[in-house]
């Protein structure tokens, strides 16, 4: 059994092997031509050819190019006739895109059915000067473009989801460039490129020059190919003489010089892996090893090479093949007369699958090292493309389980699950032979993203399922997808469709319905657009897209509907922008919430607006509210008084005699105040009543003071506070002193005493002691800091709370007083 499957095994150097497997057979055998541009996207994608155009063929109909879209496994899925300008190159994005170069320097992008995407240009100069050859590379999170012009000038875009060009300096001038190739490492895009004078890696600051005769041991005269490995820490030169160099990326190592002995002009050359370079000529492989190692596999017809991250994927006109390194681990099983503890444990399932007693021998021989074994197993298994081998494999390491106590089942399950993923995806039907490795790499939501693009949303969804991803990442995600590609089926009914999407996807998480309308409203189905917002639960959502879709009622009554009161101004704001006054008071007159938060933002934004409202309303209270605030927000004084008018009538229209009457008294005191102007030499217009009195007292303009205090019934009460206030700011102790003697005071004489200690005249306080009331008194003998008479007089009045308050304000150093105030206290308690 291990001699069959190591039957495509082949020895590169010592303890290397290097394996050939079919991946499928080949349908399209007749595009696998010399006379055609191959190019296909890495990771098992898709495959896309063309007619070269810099050979000269016979050609019948159209001249026009048609590029051909195949999956890997040779399922035509598109076919784009190319109706634009001279295409120079094509490749493949990251995001499977296929990005087609033309000489005037345009990108147009499609996506693997052949359907246009978007354009963007490498610059006028490329436009100018004519692009004559592209490149295509990897970034550390996106694809790159680079374009030589007739002029030997390089332009770079190295993310073309953000392109963004910019010229590589100091490309050598003289001679024509014979290759060249794309290096992003390091997060710096280099150019490493040949002519006639030798090798050239150009940075964006600086340049490398190599010449032939320090890299070769052999004369040569050119490099026409160049290739690097997939980390970007090997190359390969090939020369015009047949001779191969393999060294590091910075030319420090030389790993081997090869002749290849090969006369006919080379077609490819590629790394596989990093242990291993490819070339290719018409019909013949060579695999050459790091050490000059070769191997050759003869082909009858034309070939392409595909460089993968582990491997090169070789097209010929009779199958689709992987070549690559053997693993270590399933090296160290399958290898003849291995001696591994996992290579045992396989001969021991093998022998227990006969019913044979030798498999107790083969375990006694692993158990030990059984976990180990355990686990080569399944790592083998993940690296092989055929189910029997990945059957034996697993068959192993279950066996294994059976006798180990402390190996996790965890990874042997997990692993189950990925071979089948592996398995579902390499399938003929579906055409990407991804390898464990290239699946580690890729993740298995971009595989997911990958299997969506293709339309294979079944599978998706049973793979999400499959690997328990969380719904959100997996099958909402893969339904959302499935959904936005519906609503771009024409020809079925907007009620089917739309039920259809609702049924299947429900309230599923993650899932947005208003992405989904609008991508529906994109494909110009403005009504299918409109029903799937009906199922989208979140208003936020929906009602910027109705808006969009000019479903001006429908967004209000939504947005109002929510109680988000942002969702209700920023439908306002729209109607308002986009209909006439009189269209836009229609539509939200009957919608007393939306009339309410209009009315709120004129308030602030638009008063004329505002009181054309209330008028239009005839709401008069409030047009009497509108001409009192905009009086005192306009600078004219005589402006306010007609304002002032307009008020009193529109409040006695409104039957609100009460406020006619306070505007009528305002009206009058503005009158008043305008006439003390010459009299004081200071405005007072616009101030309050209390304010004006206090001016005039401020002022000692009595009479006029006590005038204002009996035509506008000032209370007893306020005009004494007033006095006292005005008396204690101009320092006037003496006249405070007979005004508190002129009559009782209505409001007592603690203000007396507050207004006193507010300017630090303790001594003038004092003399308003005896009039305080008792309840207060111990509190401004404190104020007073009279502690003694405070304790004293509380003690009098038998109150222990108010003893209890003088004690707290005492001094800690105060140990005598404190002690007296105990004594007080505990003679009040007994």
């Amino acid at each position: 059994m291990s001699a069959m499957l190591t039957a495509d095994w082949f020895p590169l150097g010592r303890d290397t092997y290097f394996r050939k497997f079919e991946l499928y057979p080949i349908s399209f055998q007749h595009e696998i031509s010399s006379n055609n541009l191959l190019v296909a996207a890495p990771y098992g994608g898709s495959i896309a050819v063309t007619r070269n155009s810099k050979k000269l063929v016979k050609v019948q109909g159209a001249t026009k190019p048609l590029i051909l879209l195949y999956s890997s496994s040779g399922k035509l899925t598109a076919k784009l006739q190319w109706s634009s300008g001279q295409l120079v190159s094509f490749g493949w994005s990251q995001q499977e895109e296929l990005l087609c170069v033309q000489d005037d320097g345009m990108v147009l992008i499609y996506d693997m059915f052949g359907t246009y995407q978007h354009t963007f240009s490498m610059g006028n100069a490329a436009k100018d000067t004519k692009v004559v050859d592209a490149r295509f590379f990897t970034t550390s999170n996106s694809t790159g473009i680079a374009v030589l012009t007739s002029t030997n000038r390089i332009f770079l875009v190295n993310n073309v989801c953000e392109p963004k060009v910019r010229p590589i300096p100091d490309v050598p001038r003289y001679g024509p460039i014979d290759c060249w190739y794309m290096v992003h490492y390091d997060r710096e895009t280099q150019v490493i490129l040949s002519n006639k004078e030798g090798i050239f890696v150009i940075h964006q600051s600086h340049q490398n020059t190599y010449s032939f005769n320090t890299l070769f041991s052999n004369k040569i005269n050119n490099i026409i190919a160049i290739a690097v490995s997939s980390n970007n820490r090997h190359i390969a030169l090939y020369s015009d003489t047949g001779h191969l160099y393999i060294g590091s990326i910075d030319f420090r190592e030389k790993y081997c010089e090869c002749y290849t002995n090969m006369k006919e002009p080379l077609a490819n050359v590629a790394w596989c892996g990093t242990e291993a370079v490819v070339c290719s000529w018409n019909s013949t492989i060579m695999v050459v090893g790091r050490t000059a190692d070769t191997i050759i596999y003869n082909y009858d017809g034309p070939l392409h090479l595909i460089p993968e991250i582990d491997g090169v994927r070789v097209l010929s006109s009779s199958s689709h093949e992987m070549i690559q390194k053997v693993p270590n681990v399933v090296q160290r099983i399958f290898r003849i007369n291995s001696t591994d503890p996992a290579s045992y444990l396989l001969e021991a399932s093998k022998q227990f699958q006969k019913k044979s007693h030798k498999a107790d021998s083969y375990i006694d021989l692993v158990k030990d090292k059984l976990d180990t074994a355990i686990r080569a197993c399944i790592d083998g298994a993940s690296h092989e493309f055929d189910f029997e081998t990945q059957k034996i494999l697993m068959r192993a390491a279950k066996f294994g389980k059976g006798f180990s106590k402390t190996i996790d089942s965890e990874y042997y399950v997990q692993m189950c699950r990925i071979l089948r993923v592996l398995n579902a995806v390499r399938h003929p039907a579906v055409g990407i032979p991804l390898t464990y490795t290239q699946f580690n790499i890729l993740t298995n939501q971009v595989l997911l993203d990958r299997l969506v693009a293709r339309r294979h949303y079944y599978l998706s969804i049973q793979i999400a399922r499959h690997l328990q991803l969380p719904e959100i990442d997996g099958e909402s995600r893969i339904l959302a997808h499935w959904a936005c590609y519906k609503v771009k089926q024409t020809q079925l009914d907007k009620e089917q469709i739309a039920e259809e999407i609702a049924d299947k996807l429900g309230y599923a998480p993650g899932v947005s319905y208003s992405e989904i309308a609008k991508r529906a409203a994109d494909c110009g189905r403005k009504q299918l657009a409109i029903k799937l917002i009906d199922y989208e639960p979140r208003a936020h959502q929906q009602v910027p897209l109705l808006l969009t879709l000019g479903e001006e009622r429908a967004a209000l009554h939504k947005a109002v509907e929510s109680g988000n009161t942002d969702l209700v101004y920023t439908v306002i704001l729209h109607l308002r922008e986009n209909m006439t006054l009189g269209d836009f008071q229609m539509s939200i007159m009957h919608c007393p919430l939306a009339m309410a938060l209009y009315i709120k933002y004129c308030q602030s934004h638009n008063r004329e607006t505002l009181r054309d409202i209330y008028n239009q309303y005839d709401d008069f209270h409030s047009q009497a509210v509108w001409f009192i605030t905009e009086s005192y927000q306009r600078k004219n004084i005589m402006s306010r008084d007609a304002l002032l008018q307009s008020a009193q009538e529109n409040f006695r229209l409104a039957r609100n005699d009460t406020n006619a009457s306070l505007t009528e008294e305002q009206i009058k005191l503005l009158k008043y105040q305008r006439s003390l102007e010459d009299t004081l030499r200071e405005s007072v217009i616009g101030k309050p009543l209390h304010d004006t009195v206090k001016v005039l007292l401020l002022r000692n303009e009595l009479k006029l003071a006590d005038k204002l205090r009996s035509e506008y019934k000032i209370p007893d009460r306020r005009y004494w506070w007033l006095r006292i206030q005005c008396l204690a700011e101009k320092g006037l102790w003496n006249d405070l002193e007979k005004f508190s003697k002129s009559k009782k005071s209505p409001i007592g004489y603690e203000p007396f005493i507050d207004e006193c200690l507010k300017y630090n005249e303790k001594l003038e306080a004092r003399k308003y002691l005896t009039k305080v009331k008792e309840d207060l008194k111990v509190k401004y003998l404190v104020k007073l800091n009279l502690l003694s008479e405070a304790a004293q007089t509380a003690y009098e009045q038998k109150d222990t709370a108010a003893l209890t308050f003088v004690l707290a304000q005492c001094s800690s150093s105060d140990r005598q007083f404190i002690d007296k105030i105990n004594m007080l206290l505990s003679s009040l308690k007994s």
